[in-house]
């Protein structure tokens, strides 16, 4: 039974400001309501959920750093898998059906809210708006990479012309007979890109696609290696973006909706939830900003971004929670179209730049035992994430 504030032919007053409508659940009114033990699990929620964030985040930050966690390593893997599982359970599972609770609200007017699903248009919209995000910053980062690489040719270039007008060209250039009669390559200096393209296609291609090492040789300078990492530079740095806005757009809201609470029976089951969603939504974060390979700053910087938008979200929520409505019909709109957005975000990125990236990478495909366990290890979080539904 909800109790709805406004005159029944008054849209007006419906739309009145959230702190004046009276839009409550009398369930929530009547149980488990307790301000002060609300206001120490909310600062417990604070403190456990800001330390769950900054150590998923920080664990293959750090460890691809100092070399303990190689982004490309089994183990890594694995757990970038299992976080995967956890965003796509979070979009699907949590996000989604909460933003559907919140556009079909009976305290919301029959018309437009109940006569169309708003919650999976915003959220296929905003996936289609992720898709064209994702590819335009592709397309700049990619156009970057090649006008510096194309800056530094031409330098260098510029470099061995400058060599060859003073005379140096020719001493550098002119073989020098071994102990055996033979000429030596000029390698040295203006000769670098002699050698590059000498070995560009040196190698050869007749093995198969899962024979040699599954990392480029960059020791042998091609032209085609370069290109291929650049790209690769360029993907995962627009994939850590957008992935952290999505996963700070829905933070911020369910941050909100715990501290506004003030009722411990609901806030306990969230403590823990959020603390291991955090977590491995951290580490899948963190993933993504190690291999587009930032500077130590701006890695910092978009880390701790992520650790601190959930506890703020509380902190927000705590201090208007006197005022703040959350089932006020303005306030359960905006609290939808955001979680539509947040669940059209979440599930664009887990499915296309996390999942199909790793699973269908040359990496996996060789590697059978690989496949198995990164296979279990995604069901097993979406499977987790999913359970605590239950709960929160």
């Amino acid at each position: 039974m909800l109790i709805c504030g406004g005159d029944d032919g008054s849209e007006e007053r419906m739309w009145a400001s959230m702190a004046t409508t009276n839009c409550a659940s009398v369930e929530a009114v009547e149980e488990c309501l307790d301000e002060e033990a609300a206001l120490w699990l909310k600062v417990a929620a604070i403190a456990a959920i800001l330390i769950a964030g900054a150590v998923g985040v920080a664990i293959p930050l750090v460890g691809g750093k100092g070399r303990l966690v190689r982004t490309d390593g089994g183990v890594f893997v694995c757990v970038k898998a299992f976080a995967a599982g956890v965003v796509l359970a979070t979009g699907f599972v949590h996000m989604l059906h909460a933003a559907e609770s919140s556009l079909t609200n009976p305290c919301l007017p029959d018309s437009p809210w109940r006569k169309f699903p708003f919650a999976g248009f915003v959220a296929m919209v905003a996936a289609l708006g992720t898709l064209v995000v994702d590819f335009v910053g592709t397309q700049f980062y990619e156009r970057k990479h090649q006008e510096e690489a194309t800056g530094a040719k031409a330098a260098a270039s510029s470099a061995a012309a400058d060599l060859e007008e003073k005379g140096i060209t020719a001493a550098l250039l002119t073989p020098e007979a071994d102990s055996a009669g033979r000429g030596k390559d000029p390698m040295h200096i203006v000769g670098i890109h002699a050698h590059a393209a000498a070995h560009r296609h040196s190698h050869s291609h007749a093995h198969g696609a899962c024979d040699g090492p599954a990392l480029p040789v960059r020791s042998h300078g091609h032209a085609h290696e370069e290109e291929g990492e650049g790209s690769s530079n360029a993907r995962h740095v627009v994939v850590s973006q957008v992935l952290e806005l999505g996963i700070v757009s829905h933070s911020v809201i369910i941050g909100l909706s715990l501290g506004v609470s003030q009722s411990p029976c609901t806030i306990r089951p969230l403590v823990a939830a959020l603390s291991f969603h955090q977590f491995f939504e951290g580490f899948a974060l963190g993933g993504c900003i190690s291999q587009a390979r930032f500077r130590s700053t701006a890695a910092a910087m978009m880390a701790c971004f992520f650790a601190i938008t959930t506890p703020a979200g509380i902190a927000l929520g705590a201090g208007v929670a006197s005022s703040y409505n959350p089932n006020s019909p303005r306030a359960l709109v905006m609290e939808g179209m955001l979680d539509s957005m947040s669940a059209g975000i979440l599930i664009y990125m887990a499915l296309v730049d996390l999942i199909a990236a790793d699973f269908l990478s040359q990496t996996m495909s060789c590697n059978v035992r690989l496949q198995v366990s990164s296979y279990l290890a995604l069901f097993l979080g979406a499977g987790a994430m999913s359970a605590l539904a239950i709960w929160a």
